[in-house]
Parts: structure tokens; sequence; C-alpha cells
């Protein structure tokens, strides 16, 4: 799955008003630009070239991705969240960040600061029994943090959350660092000692996937 990418270098590519003015960022704008025109309504050319600008920092192929899904989902004016809300950055979409929070205290979960905030809201009404609630609220909740941060540009932040039931720890960690979401050092510091010979075994595929690239 490909990242967010962020460049801080770009700033000595912008002009006095702040717009990319190189070949990349010209052929950004006119992607935006049929986009928005087969969305419903077209841009000026200014206006894509802002847009452009406002998603240089995004890998190019991840922002293009984005624009294809809003030719295929929207109907109207294409607007800036529309496309940042559809970037792949490595973050799960709302309903995949529903799923896999824990819903109780004895599951263990490795998630990204967003779905932990949203969490933090829906949770009450989990507790008082209102699951359709709940799901409702923390979508709402974990989509806004979502746009907020890549408005941001910050890049998806994995972080565990350990439940009470030790024994159901090592899988949901395993499959974090398959992911590459946690270092194997991490890992290994969180799974009860010894670490056992799973993730011995899961650290030296991901060592042996390193050397064939």
């Amino acid at each position: 799955m490909k990242k967010m990418k962020i460049d801080y270098l770009h700033a000595a590519n912008r002009d006095a008003l702040g717009i990319r003015r190189n070949a990349s960022g010209r052929a950004l704008a006119d992607a935006i630009a049929l986009t928005a025109e087969v969305c419903g309504q077209a841009l000026s050319p200014a206006a894509a070239e802002l847009m452009a600008d406002d998603l240089g920092d995004f890998d190019e192929a991840v922002t293009l991705a984005a624009l294809a899904r809003c030719r295929q989902e929207l109907q109207g004016p294409l607007k800036l969240a529309d496309i940042l809300a559809r970037l792949d950055d490595g973050r799960p979409d709302a309903e995949q960040a529903w799923d896999m929070v824990p819903k109780s205290e004895l599951a263990s979960v490795v998630w990204t600061d967003e779905m932990a905030h949203a969490w933090g809201i829906a949770l009450p009404l989990l507790n008082g029994g209102d699951a359709d609630g709940a799901r409702r609220t923390f979508c709402e909740a974990y989509a806004k943090a979502v746009l907020s941060a890549r408005g941001r540009r910050q890049p998806a932040h994995w972080q565990p959350s350990l439940g009470s039931d030790v024994g159901a720890r090592e899988p949901v960690l395993l499959e974090a660092l398959r992911k590459g979401r946690l270092s194997a050092a991490h890992v290994e510091q969180l799974l009860p000692c010894p670490a056992g010979s799973l993730l011995e075994a899961e650290i030296a595929a991901q060592v042996n996937i390193k050397k064939l690239h």
C-alpha cells in the first residue's frame, strides 16, 4: 500500500503567489480541471493550479487515484476536501476503522491517532447500549479527524492499545508488524517474555523480504 509522501523541499519551487509552475504541477492541474468537468462544474485554470499546489506534497499517483474516485463517486462541484478524503495514505476508511477498534476492554488494537480520537467520542454511546449511534458518531468524528490531519500533511501514526486479554495481544501485534505499522523492536517490547518463536519467525520473514528488495 502506498503511503502519503510529504516533501518539504517544494517551497523553493513556488512563485510569489505560492503556485507550482513545474511540468508535474501543470499535469496535475489539468487532471483536476478535467475531473471537475466530469463531476459537473468547470474550474478556471487558476483554480485548478491552486488546488494542484495544495495537493503537491502528496504522492502524485495517490492523488491521481483519488481524482479517479472523485470522478466515479461525485456529482457536483469538486472541492479540495473531496480529494483529500479519498487519498490513500495508509489510513483505513471510516467503516474499516470502526471494524478495527476494540469493542471491549479485553481486545487489543493497533490504531491511528484519528481512530483513538474518534473512539473516545463514540465510547460513551457504546457503553450506553447504542451501538448504531456509536458507529455513526465514530465514523463522522474519524472522517473529520483524518481530513484535518491530511490538511496538515501529517502521515498516519500507528500506536498500540493493549487490552486485558494478554493471550490475544500477539496476533494483533504481529499483524501490525507484517503491515509495517509497528517496528519489530516495538513489538518485542510489548509481547510477554520470552517473545516466542512466532515473533522470531515474523522478524526473520521481514528481514528476508527486505533482502529481496
